[in-house]
């Protein structure tokens, strides 16, 4: 488990479940490229054969990207590719729809733009404000998001161009 932020909660949580942490502070390193090297050399290192972004509020530069081919998944608080980037919630809520929800995607070289591996729909419901919606969002990733690693872990998710394919 490799975070960028010395106090990320899942350190705890890694550590007790017996799982090795690095921590890669983004302020150590001059720039995204050096910093998202770093991120793919420690990965390597331990043996790590795809990385799986949680949280990760950083965009990895395409050198990472390069040694981990289709092979970086990421969660992201909308039905890509609607209201890409950091304020997906707020956007979806300002833009007034009445269904937003959760994407798993693999990461390319832009931001929340790779191959869709699955969606979930979340209603918008009426009074709805921005943590009552990343509540039930949540809620969802939860559910999702595992899934779709074990998927992927057990070989089942592929992709041909844009094209993810579950067997």
């Amino acid at each position: 488990m490799i975070t960028d932020r010395p106090g990320a909660g899942a350190l705890t949580r890694a550590k007790a479940a017996g799982i090795k942490t690095a921590v890669i502070p983004y302020s150590d390193f001059v720039d995204r490229d050096h910093f998202s090297a770093a991120i793919a050399t420690k990965a390597k290192e331990a043996g790590a054969e795809a990385l799986v972004l949680a949280g990760f509020m950083r965009i990895l530069a395409p050198v990472a990207i390069v040694r981990f081919p289709n092979r970086i998944l990421n969660i992201h608080p909308s039905l890509l590719p609607a209201f890409p980037g950091a304020h997906a919630i707020a956007q979806a809520l300002a833009y007034g729809v009445k269904t937003t929800g959760v994407t798993v995607h693999f990461v390319d070289e832009e931001v929340d733009h790779g191959p869709i591996i699955a969606q979930t729909p979340v209603s918008v419901v009426v009074g709805d404000n921005e943590q009552s919606l990343r509540k039930r969002i949540q809620l969802e990733e939860h559910k999702l998001y595992p899934k779709v690693v074990a998927a992927f872990a057990a070989g089942r998710i592929d992709v041909v161009g844009r094209e993810v394919i579950w067997r």
